[in-house]
Protein backbone atom coordinates (compact mmCIF):
# COMPACT_ATOMS: atom_id res chain seq x y z
CA UNK A 1 0.00 0.00 0.00
CA UNK A 2 1.34 3.45 -1.16
CA UNK A 3 1.52 6.38 1.56
CA UNK A 4 -0.99 9.05 0.65
CA UNK A 5 -0.27 11.93 2.93
CA UNK A 6 -2.33 15.40 2.54
CA UNK A 7 -0.52 18.27 1.44
CA UNK A 8 0.14 21.14 4.17
CA UNK A 9 -1.34 23.78 2.38
CA UNK A 10 -4.79 21.28 2.99
CA UNK A 11 -4.30 21.99 6.93
CA UNK A 12 -5.90 25.79 6.54
CA UNK A 13 -9.01 24.16 5.25
CA UNK A 14 -8.88 21.65 7.65
CA UNK A 15 -8.53 24.05 10.91
CA UNK A 16 -11.51 26.39 9.38
CA UNK A 17 -13.77 27.09 12.26
CA UNK A 18 -17.07 26.51 9.99
CA UNK A 19 -15.61 22.93 10.43
CA UNK A 20 -17.51 22.77 13.68
CA UNK A 21 -20.82 22.54 11.60
CA UNK A 22 -20.08 18.79 10.71
CA UNK A 23 -17.33 17.93 13.44
CA UNK A 24 -18.06 19.74 16.41
CA UNK A 25 -15.14 18.42 18.81
CA UNK A 26 -17.05 19.20 22.10
CA UNK A 27 -19.44 17.17 20.90
CA UNK A 28 -17.52 14.02 19.46
CA UNK A 29 -14.93 13.84 22.29
CA UNK A 30 -16.49 14.82 25.86
CA UNK A 31 -17.83 11.64 26.26
CA UNK A 32 -14.24 10.21 26.03
CA UNK A 33 -12.10 13.05 27.33
CA UNK A 34 -11.14 13.63 30.68
CA UNK A 35 -9.18 16.14 32.97
CA UNK A 36 -5.57 15.05 33.38
CA UNK A 37 -5.95 12.43 30.74
CA UNK A 38 -2.86 11.37 28.22
CA UNK A 39 -4.47 11.50 24.71
CA UNK A 40 -2.61 10.65 21.41
CA UNK A 41 -3.61 12.06 18.37
CA UNK A 42 -1.65 11.07 15.16
CA UNK A 43 -2.16 13.52 12.21
CA UNK A 44 -2.97 16.05 13.87
CA UNK A 45 -2.37 18.70 10.83
CA UNK A 46 -3.03 22.27 12.13
CA UNK A 47 -4.56 21.43 15.53
CA UNK A 48 -8.89 21.67 14.69
CA UNK A 49 -9.09 18.66 17.38
CA UNK A 50 -5.65 18.93 19.29
CA UNK A 51 -6.19 22.57 20.80
CA UNK A 52 -10.11 21.44 22.12
CA UNK A 53 -8.38 18.33 23.34
CA UNK A 54 -5.78 20.55 25.20
CA UNK A 55 -8.46 22.70 26.76
CA UNK A 56 -10.75 19.05 27.90
CA UNK A 57 -7.28 18.04 29.65
CA UNK A 58 -6.81 20.60 31.40
CA UNK A 59 -3.50 21.91 33.22
CA UNK A 60 -2.79 18.31 34.33
CA UNK A 61 -3.30 16.75 31.31
CA UNK A 62 -1.45 16.57 27.98
CA UNK A 63 -1.89 16.01 24.24
CA UNK A 64 1.16 14.03 22.20
CA UNK A 65 0.36 15.03 18.66
CA UNK A 66 2.41 13.49 15.76
CA UNK A 67 2.53 13.89 12.15
CA UNK A 68 4.98 13.43 9.26
CA UNK A 69 4.93 16.99 7.94
CA UNK A 70 7.26 19.69 9.36
CA UNK A 71 5.00 22.53 8.15
CA UNK A 72 1.78 21.19 9.81
CA UNK A 73 3.32 20.80 12.80
CA UNK A 74 4.87 24.35 12.92
CA UNK A 75 1.93 25.85 12.31
CA UNK A 76 0.18 23.71 15.38
CA UNK A 77 2.67 25.12 17.39
CA UNK A 78 1.72 28.84 16.34
CA UNK A 79 -1.71 28.23 17.58
CA UNK A 80 -1.08 26.31 20.33
CA UNK A 81 0.99 29.13 21.56
CA UNK A 82 -1.35 32.02 20.65
CA UNK A 83 -4.26 29.57 22.35
CA UNK A 84 -1.65 29.68 25.45
CA UNK A 85 -2.17 25.75 25.14
CA UNK A 86 1.45 25.00 24.35
CA UNK A 87 2.69 23.25 27.76
CA UNK A 88 -0.40 21.06 27.15
CA UNK A 89 0.94 19.97 23.44
CA UNK A 90 3.81 17.98 22.81
CA UNK A 91 4.39 18.48 19.38
CA UNK A 92 6.39 15.23 17.86
CA UNK A 93 7.65 14.69 13.76
CA UNK A 94 7.09 10.96 12.68
CA UNK A 95 9.12 9.15 10.67
CA UNK A 96 7.90 7.60 7.18
CA UNK A 97 7.96 4.23 8.79
CA UNK A 98 7.13 4.60 12.48
CA UNK A 99 5.15 7.06 14.98
CA UNK A 100 8.05 6.36 17.29
CA UNK A 101 5.95 5.91 20.71
CA UNK A 102 7.90 3.59 22.51
CA UNK A 103 8.20 5.64 24.86
CA UNK A 104 4.48 6.32 25.49
CA UNK A 105 4.38 2.42 26.18
CA UNK A 106 1.09 1.66 28.19
CA UNK A 107 0.72 5.71 28.81
CA UNK A 108 -2.38 6.45 26.91
CA UNK A 109 -6.00 7.21 27.87
CA UNK A 110 -7.57 7.89 24.86
CA UNK A 111 -6.44 8.21 21.06
CA UNK A 112 -7.88 10.02 18.22
CA UNK A 113 -7.28 8.48 14.52
CA UNK A 114 -9.73 11.07 12.84
CA UNK A 115 -9.33 10.87 8.84
CA UNK A 116 -5.78 9.65 9.25
CA UNK A 117 -5.45 5.97 9.20
CA UNK A 118 -6.25 5.70 5.37
CA UNK A 119 -3.14 7.33 4.54
CA UNK A 120 -0.88 4.84 6.27
CA UNK A 121 0.97 2.31 4.56
CA UNK A 122 0.21 -0.46 6.62
CA UNK A 123 -2.89 -0.34 8.93
CA UNK A 124 -1.99 -3.01 10.82
CA UNK A 125 1.51 -0.98 12.01
CA UNK A 126 -0.02 1.51 12.82
CA UNK A 127 -2.94 -0.02 15.34
CA UNK A 128 -0.29 -1.84 16.65
CA UNK A 129 1.94 1.04 17.60
CA UNK A 130 -1.31 3.26 18.53
CA UNK A 131 -2.69 0.07 20.22
CA UNK A 132 0.91 -0.59 22.85
CA UNK A 133 0.22 3.06 23.88
CA UNK A 134 -2.85 2.39 25.05
CA UNK A 135 -3.03 1.73 29.15
CA UNK A 136 -5.48 -1.36 29.92
CA UNK A 137 -8.87 -0.48 28.66
CA UNK A 138 -7.85 2.38 26.83
CA UNK A 139 -9.93 3.65 24.13
CA UNK A 140 -9.36 4.69 20.20
CA UNK A 141 -11.81 6.46 18.17
CA UNK A 142 -11.34 5.88 14.23
CA UNK A 143 -13.18 8.01 12.20
CA UNK A 144 -12.77 8.22 8.23
CA UNK A 145 -14.17 10.35 5.59
CA UNK A 146 -17.10 8.55 3.48
CA UNK A 147 -15.92 10.11 0.64
CA UNK A 148 -12.88 8.47 0.85
CA UNK A 149 -13.10 5.33 2.73
CA UNK A 150 -15.74 3.13 1.10
CA UNK A 151 -17.51 0.12 3.54
CA UNK A 152 -15.24 -2.69 2.63
CA UNK A 153 -11.92 -0.56 3.19
CA UNK A 154 -13.44 0.47 6.54
CA UNK A 155 -13.99 -2.88 7.51
CA UNK A 156 -10.23 -4.33 6.85
CA UNK A 157 -9.42 -1.09 8.81
CA UNK A 158 -11.37 -2.78 11.91
CA UNK A 159 -9.99 -6.13 11.14
CA UNK A 160 -6.41 -4.79 11.40
CA UNK A 161 -7.16 -3.37 14.91
CA UNK A 162 -8.15 -6.33 15.91
CA UNK A 163 -5.59 -7.91 14.68
CA UNK A 164 -3.64 -5.52 16.77
CA UNK A 165 -5.24 -6.37 20.11
CA UNK A 166 -8.40 -3.60 19.84
CA UNK A 167 -11.79 -4.88 20.33
CA UNK A 168 -14.67 -2.88 18.51
CA UNK A 169 -17.04 -1.10 21.69
CA UNK A 170 -19.43 1.19 19.21
CA UNK A 171 -19.98 2.61 16.15
CA UNK A 172 -20.44 6.64 17.20
CA UNK A 173 -22.22 8.54 14.94
CA UNK A 174 -20.04 11.22 13.46
CA UNK A 175 -21.17 13.22 10.20
CA UNK A 176 -19.72 12.32 6.78
CA UNK A 177 -17.97 9.80 8.50
CA UNK A 178 -17.39 6.10 9.45
CA UNK A 179 -16.36 5.54 12.62
CA UNK A 180 -15.64 2.94 15.25
CA UNK A 181 -14.81 3.35 18.94
CA UNK A 182 -11.72 0.42 19.98
CA UNK A 183 -11.07 -1.03 23.33
CA UNK A 184 -7.28 -2.21 24.45
CA UNK A 185 -8.39 -5.75 24.97
CA UNK A 186 -7.79 -8.53 27.69
CA UNK A 187 -7.06 -11.95 27.63
CA UNK A 188 -9.64 -14.67 28.86
CA UNK A 189 -7.26 -14.50 31.85
CA UNK A 190 -7.44 -10.92 32.44
CA UNK A 191 -4.17 -10.15 31.84
CA UNK A 192 -3.55 -7.52 28.78
CA UNK A 193 -3.09 -9.01 25.30
CA UNK A 194 -0.04 -8.07 23.70
CA UNK A 195 -0.03 -6.71 20.11
CA UNK A 196 2.07 -8.54 17.70
CA UNK A 197 5.14 -6.80 16.84
CA UNK A 198 5.78 -4.28 14.06
CA UNK A 199 6.94 -5.31 11.20
CA UNK A 200 9.73 -2.97 9.71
Amino acid sequence: MQRHVSPWWLGYLLACPLRRWAHDPAKILAPYVHEGATVLEPGPGMGFFTLPLARMVGATGRVVAVDVEPRMLDALRRRARKAGLLERVEIRLAQPDSLGLTDLSGQVDFALAFAVVHEMPSAVSFFTEAGRTLKPGGRLLLAEPIGHVRAPRFEAELAAAAEAGLQLEDRPSIRRSRAALLRKAYSSFGTLRTAPPVNR
